[in-house]
């Protein structure tokens, strides 16, 4: 199994490029697996540059998930990350994810000094 950089994923999304989202779309469907870090740098390029809304980018990590070709870096944190980010607007994927990955690997509390992410169970303000 190949690994997707983040580019890939944005020119799949986006389909700025069509050449390059054909190119990128047949790599995925060869098998490929994707990292915590892909998939949080390719949620922001598509908030910032392409301004997904937060719907959309619950839908991409949806998508993500259940492809058959796509395999996630722990796809149990992603999917509680999805949960969490789903019922906490104010919150971005990227907190959620982290705060997810600190739980599975049982290094709570998430220190922070986001006031929004500190009201999440396991996470902790710091001020």
């Amino acid at each position: 199994m190949h690994a997707a950089d983040t580019n890939v994923l944005v020119r799949i999304f986006s389909r700025e490029d069509d050449r390059q989202a054909l190119a990128a779309s047949a790599f995925v469907e060869k098998s490929v697996w994707i990292s915590h870090l892909v998939l949080a740098e390719t949620l922001w390029v598509l908030q910032r540059k392409y301004r997904f809304d937060s719907s959309e980018i619950a839908r991409i990590v949806e998508v993500l998930l259940n492809h058959a070709t796509v395999t996630m870096q722990e796809p149990d944190v992603v999917a509680a990350a999805l949960d969490l980010y789903r019922s906490n607007a104010k919150i971005g994927f990227s907190d959620c994810l982290v705060l997810e990955i600190a739980r599975k690997a049982g290094h709570l509390p998430l220190g922070t000094f986001d006031r929004d992410l500190s009201k999440l169970d396991g996470a902790q303000r710091l001020l």
